[in-house]
């Protein structure tokens, strides 16, 4: 293999004696050296969400924007691994040269200052109607693809610099690939907490500016100690015949180990941060996790065993099973864990609880793979090799997650398939060892891709008529007992667990008669009842009517629901502006959903829609599907591309009323909240109009934001919390919460007289959101305390 295993690898090195006046301070080479690569670990971490969160605008704060920013990241690290590799290899070993080395590097480090301080590259405007992904990898590499290339390289290149040294700790540098990532976790987990809610973004890009200039003076320091370091302990690092260079296989295996928990990570922070908001809150989260399985397992002595890893990485991926399917599992869960079932699968869970799950099965699963990467990492020689072969795997995995299974897939069907994987990447045998099991073990993968061709291909197999809800759970039980058989037996388990997850996803989306991803999410149109509704992500965007109690077609203008219907929050605020505005009025909506608003209109009123995602588009204007626009308003315009750009063009004063509802699956676009963005709402709006911001939100309280961001343009904000229509329930008729925004209070007409519009007050103790400030973390406690 030529691969030197902790188990029983030798990675020692020929002793080494220095003289005295050859020797560096042994204390301050390493104290050097690690804090170069910590800080030059916390500047590149940093910058990630920090430059990220200045993009975000461009796109209508979509979570996808983060998972294709990570693809950037990786790719960028592959390319600074590679130059380190090869400025190693060719430069310091084949070459002989420490001066050149040291040279090369730091010219690299200097020309990268002239693109600070950071900001977006000038030219990069609008982003296209189509190939956002590539777009948005063309705006990170004009802006910042210099200074994060030449960061990239430094881990790498400094651990094989303090590989050349005398220090008794250079015989195994890869503890300093751990104390890279401590500084990694530490900028990541520091960002959302202690920098985002107090320091602007203007002021974090020029603190961040003055760590790089210190971190070219710790690597000039770095360069120092190297040069005057012994040239014969270079020369036994570097001695070809110590070690046999690692093979093909090797590589290779590096790769996958490296690439799923890579995917994994892609997919589980879009998930999340799709329920909530595209936030680096939600970001960090995930990654700061990535890294620490880093940390865990190239420490010296790992805190987490990984036989320990290995052996309960079963148990966590079926908790993560049972909790994606809830209901089958919940009567044979409450058998082993009693009054805690209630905990993990109450359809009602917090936030806090499902991401806690998702999160902590990402974690079991990357610290498995990266503790295999560990297990079997080469000789310190081979280092930039092996650091080289990871990050490549790495970026592998981020252009599987972010960039084709958006194109490959209707639904979010890579997440199911890269827990499989993770169960693939076990150490062991991939079938059992005992042969009388095979061919149940055969039969049992027939079954298994007989299942997953009738999910991908047949969905309609799984409909109630044929397959019921009752036949799923017994399947799935069985299917849990099946696995007790080939606990210790890869592919089977995986098989198992892809089935359940497949068949799960075909009985829940039966009834779904379209599903369209793109850039922006995966938007669902669904039949219930007499009802068709759309769905993004988790949370209902608008719905229709289409039979009556008799079952009979429904024709005609359709009939507002949701938040929309007669009496609604939403309505009153258009009875407002119509009582103050004499004849005619002109609004805008931010956010098409089905167009449901276009049947407020009446026949001399102008409306205009903002809606920045086509899939969007093409569903709201099928007459087949909804019937919102052609039925009230067939020629509405719709203008595509992010409203705070598409907004900003249109003429000031031209609109009495702007209802922002742009929300995705309760992912707040940030950018729509804050001080410039209502600073330019009402540049829009006539004399005597309202800014209409529908603000309900499962996770987050943004009413308080709504009435700072107004004062701070000397606004005024009223509130309807709203409440159930008429008392009781009316099928998807909903009470949602609607701040109103006007300059003056005789605007309001009669919201200003009613009870259920009650005057907001900004809170001094909260700061007005702007383009350089937002505070995710107190919305959330906030609405956790119900304020």
């Amino acid at each position: 293999m030529g691969i030197s295993e902790l188990s029983g690898g030798d990675t020692t090195q020929p002793t080494i004696t220095a003289t005295p006046e050859a020797s560096v301070p042994r204390a301050s080479l390493l104290a050097t050296f690690a804090a170069a690569i910590f800080v030059s670990a916390a500047l590149l971490f940093m910058v990630q969400p920090m430059f990220t969160k200045m993009v975000l605008p461009r796109f209508g704060g979509a979570p996808s924007v983060w998972s294709v920013a990570i693809v950037f990241f990786q790719a960028a690290l592959l390319a600074g691994y590679a130059y380190a590799h090869l400025l190693t290899r060719y430069v310091l070993v084949r070459h002989e040269s420490v001066r050149g080395a040291i040279g090369i590097h730091l010219a690299v480090m200097l020309v990268a200052c002239f693109a600070l301080p950071l900001s977006i590259a000038a030219g990069w405007g609008q982003p296209p109607d189509a190939g956002e992904a590539f777009w948005l990898i063309g705006l990170f590499t004009a802006s910042i693809g210099l200074p994060f290339f030449a960061l990239a390289a430094n881990s790498p290149l400094l651990q094989a610099w303090f590989a050349r040294t005398d220090h008794p700790a250079a015989k195994d540098p890869y503890f300093l690939y751990a104390a890279s990532n401590v500084g990694s976790f530490l900028a990541l987990v520091s960002y959302p907490v202690a920098v985002e809610p107090f320091v602007r973004l203007g002021d974090q890009t020029r603190f961040w500016s003055i760590g790089f200039y210190v971190l070219i003076a710790l690597i000039a320091g770095g360069g120092v100690l190297l040069w005057r370091s012994p040239a014969n302990v270079a020369a036994a690092v570097d001695d070809e015949t110590a070690d046999a260079p690692p093979s093909w296989r090797d590589a290779a295996f590096w790769m996958a180990q490296a690439a799923v928990p890579s995917a994994l990570l892609v997919a589980v922070t879009a998930h999340i941060s799709t329920d909530v908001a595209a936030v680096p809150l939600l970001w960090v989260a995930p990654l700061a996790l990535y890294l620490l399985t880093f940390v865990i397992v190239f420490a010296r002595r790992p805190i987490i065993p990984h036989r320990l890893v290995v052996a309960l990485q079963p148990l966590f991926v079926i908790l993560l099973v049972g909790v994606i399917i809830v209901d089958p599992l919940k009567s044979v869960f409450s058998t082993f864990l009693g009054s805690w079932t209630e905990w993990l699968f109450d359809p009602t869970k917090t936030i806090v609880r499902l991401v806690s799950v998702h999160v902590l099965v990402f974690f079991v699963c990357a610290l498995m793979c990266h503790g295999e990467l560990a297990r079997t990492r080469p000789a310190p020689k081979y280092l930039t090799a092996f650091y080289l072969w990871m990050s490549a795997g790495g970026v592998i995995g981020g252009i599987a997650a972010a960039l084709l299974a958006p194109h490959v897939f209707t639904w979010v069907a890579e997440y199911p398939i890269l827990i499989a994987l993770a169960v693939l990447c076990r150490p062991g045998r991939l079938i059992p060892d005992d042969p009388r099991w095979r061919y149940p073990l055969f039969g049992l993968l027939a079954v298994a891709a007989a299942f997953l061709i009738v999910c991908t291909f047949y969905p309609e197999m799984l409909y109630p008529e044929v397959f019921t809800v009752t036949g799923f759970n017994r399947i799935v039980v069985a299917l849990l007992l099946v696995t007790v058989l080939f606990w210790r037996a890869a592919l089977p388990f995986a098989a198992i667990v892809a089935v359940i997850l497949f068949v799960n996803h075909g009985v829940l989306e039966q009834a779904a008669t379209v599903s369209v991803r793109s850039f922006f999410g995966v938007a669902k149109v669904t039949d219930d009842g007499g009802y068709r509704l759309l769905q993004h992500g988790t949370t209902l965007h608008g719905g229709q009517r289409i039979r009556d109690a008799d079952g009979q077609p429904v024709t005609g203008r359709p009939e507002m629901l949701l938040y929309y219907y007669d009496g609604s929050a939403i309505a009153q605020t258009f009875d407002a502006v119509r009582s103050t505005i004499d004849g005619p009025i002109r609004y805008a909506v931010i956010g098409l959903g089905t167009g449901t608003l276009a049947c407020r209109a009446e026949p001399e009123d102008t409306v205009h829609y903002y809606e920045i995602d086509p899939a969007i588009i093409r569903l709201a204007r099928d007459p087949s599907i909804f019937t919102f626009l052609s039925e009230c308003r067939p020629n509405t315009p719709v203008i595509l591309g992010d409203a705070r750009l598409t907004l900003a063009e249109a003429p000031d004063g031209v609109y009495d009323l702007i209802i922002v509802d742009a929300f995705t699956s309760d992912a707040v676009p940030v950018h729509l909240l804050t001080r410039e963005a209502m600073a330019i709402y009402l540049s829009k709006l006539s004399p005597h109009g309202i800014v209409a911001m529908h603000v309900s939100n499962r996770h987050l309280e943004l009413a308080s934001v709504v009435a700072g961001i107004a004062a701070a343009n000397g606004a005024i904000t009223r509130v309807n919390d709203g409440a159930d229509p008429d008392e009781t329930y009316q099928p998807y008729k909903y009470a949602g919460t609607v701040a109103a925004v006007a300059r003056r209070e005789e605007d309001f007409g009669p919201l200003a007289l009613s009870r259920d519009w009650e005057l907001k007050e900004p809170d001094p103790g909260q700061w007005a959101w702007t383009d350089d400030y937002s505070d995710i973390v107190g919305a959330l406690m906030r609405q956790l305390r119900g304020d």
